[in-house]
């Protein structure tokens, strides 16, 4: 039997969805109808996070989403890298969310690119 490693699972989600660069989520952030999700982890929340972004730990996602964030919202999903927000993109879309994208940098990449932080 063939087991996949952990890079392969990333790149399959990688290989299914949308990414965004900074610069492009930079310019969505604060526009009607974009919701940014926050999928990280509470302690790295509490150290800093997009103003404004709605927060979801990657674990409890499936089972909060619905009632926070609508299907006909555009989403830029963010963790600290990139990779967990690519997994979460892929359950989204799976979900019937139709406008999702993971931040590709991540919020470290965020905040290195001057974006704006809170907390």
């Amino acid at each position: 039997m063939t087991f996949k490693t952990g890079s392969d699972l990333i790149a399959e989600a990688k290989a299914k969805i949308k990414e965004v660069r900074v610069e492009e989520a930079r310019a969505l952030h604060g526009a009607p109808g974009v919701t940014f999700l926050d999928c990280r982890e509470p302690n790295e929340y509490n150290l800093g996070r997009i103003p404004g972004a709605v927060f979801i730990p990657r674990g409890q996602l499936e089972t909060n989403v619905e009632g926070r964030i609508g299907r006909d919202q555009r989403v830029v999903i963010y963790c600290a890298s990139g990779n967990r927000s690519a997994f979460a993109a892929v359950t989204l879309a799976e979900m019937g969310y139709g406008d999702v994208a993971s931040l590709a940098e991540g919020f470290r990449g965020w905040a290195q690119r001057g974006g704006p932080v809170e907390g």
